[in-house]
């Protein structure tokens, strides 16, 4: 593409704008590979809920509370490590000691918290600490919440215990942050404090313990039935969405070209051949082929690249391009060419070829959705790589866990944004490369 070509793409609005959406997706897709290692993104994303234990479980995005007149909660994490927080050690003797910790915050929302998990860990030898946890509101009032023994790696699951909700009359995340004025069940606001106090029985006896409140909102993506944060999977499947497109479509274009101006040079048998194998593929049913493959070879985003790229160079496109290169091939610089002693090879990688990039480009550009809607096709189908994180992907999880069902929307409706966003670009700028390089559509 030459400097006036590119000047010509500025008169096409749609163009312009499909470049710039083009530009950031590279430019995304270049931050992830960068910011986010592959290996340990994906080690992350196939960690489950020990990695994400700290992220509420199948969220919408925070922005959401932008366009909600009810805001919903954000989570909440105290480590007992962290700087603020109110810590007492008062040794009671040689053996016992009294460890007294308080968390203290705001809340703010219109709707009642996920739910509520302390994660203890304690060091000792044979007397375990034991724990006493207070709740004050912010109208004055102190709830027992539990006393118990923990062990060197402890999780208190507030929400899930049974003898707190029968003596409270509701579920812990209810009771613990309800108006007692309130007609119908709504969230006091203002400072709430959880007071946590242990004794140890050894001398270097001691615990810590993080406290989460999880909120109904959480990131820029949201999250999945296994916590873990959508972003992640959304910007690495940015990456693998463009490189497998890019070099599914490059890779196919520039063997059919080739294979398409080899037979119209030679023609005779070898031209026979080539439309004849192009005539059975095109009968051939790829996406279930691909699916086979799939299901009994490999589910190797590289594997199928492998095999999408062989059954596509015999593609429809073969019969196009013959048809330009038969009536190159009687063109006088072609005979030029055999006059001087030019061999096949030189006249079809250096005369034939190259009169076709006009027409290949926009072709190419137009292409590159396609490969991508194809590999999102199968991971939704449940035959995407076992190991990427993916758009595809992300949207069969979403289907298999009844995403829609549970009103999850989101978990559908980013994935899908971003296979229509990308398509979307190609085919605009595809379309305005088509009418540049065709004289014939540039009035239209």
């Amino acid at each position: 593409m030459n400097l006036n070509q590119f000047r010509d793409i500025t008169r096409y609005p749609s163009a312009v704008v499909a470049l710039v959406i083009i530009l950031i997706l590279v430019g995304v897709s270049i931050y992830t590979v960068i910011a986010l290692p592959y290996q340990e993104s994906v080690t992350k994303w196939r960690g489950g809920d020990m990695v994400w234990q700290d992220n509420p479980r199948g969220v919408p995005p925070t922005w959401i509370n932008l366009v909600r007149s009810k805001k919903l909660p954000e989570t909440i994490v105290y480590r007992s490590t962290d700087e603020g927080v109110e810590k007492q050690i008062t040794p009671l003797d040689k053996e016992l000691t009294d460890i007294f910790m308080s968390f203290q915050f705001e809340y703010t929302a219109d709707e009642f918290p996920q739910e509520i998990i302390l994660f203890f860990t304690s060091t000792y030898e044979k007397k375990a600490p034991y724990i006493s946890l207070i709740w004050k509101t912010p109208d004055g009032r102190e709830i027992s919440i539990g006393d118990f023994a923990i062990e060197k790696t402890y999780t208190r699951r507030i929400s899930q215990d049974d003898q707190l909700t029968k003596k409270l009359g509701a579920p812990a995340e209810v009771a613990l942050f309800a108006d007692p004025n309130s007609e119908e069940p709504a969230p006091l606001k203002g400072t709430y404090t959880l007071e946590i106090a242990g004794i140890t029985f050894e001398p270097e006896s001691a615990f810590e313990v993080k406290s989460i409140i999880f909120g109904k909102v959480y990131g820029m993506a949201g999250t999945d039935h296994l916590r873990r944060d959508l972003m992640l999977g959304l910007l690495w499947g940015t990456p693998v969405a463009l490189a497998f497109g890019l070099l599914a479509a490059v890779i196919t274009s520039v063997l059919t070209m080739t294979i398409a101006a080899t037979g119209a040079w030679f023609g005779g048998w070898v031209d026979g051949v080539i439309q004849r194998v192009t005539e059975i593929n095109m009968m051939l049913p790829v996406l279930p082929i691909l699916i086979m493959i799939g299901v009994f070879y490999s589910r190797s985003l590289w594997v199928i690249l492998g095999f999408v790229i062989l059954l596509s160079i015999f593609g429809a496109s073969i019969k196009s391009f013959r048809a330009i290169f038969m009536q190159e091939r009687e063109a006088g610089y072609i005979q030029a060419a055999q006059a001087y002693g030019a061999s096949n090879g030189r006249i079809i990688l250096r005369y034939l070829i190259p009169r076709i990039i006009p027409v290949l480009i926009p072709s190419l550009v137009v292409l590159i959705p396609s490969f991508v809607f194809l590999e999102a096709s199968l991971a939704v189908l449940g035959l995407g790589d076992p190991v990427m994180p993916t758009w595809g992907k992300i949207i069969n999880d979403a289907r298999t866990n009844g995403a829609l069902l549970k009103g999850q929307y989101y978990w559908v409706l980013e994935p899908s944004f971003m296979l229509m966003l990308t398509g979307f670009s190609f085919a605009m700028l595809g379309f305005a490369l088509d009418r540049i390089f065709n004289p014939r559509l540039r009035g239209m």
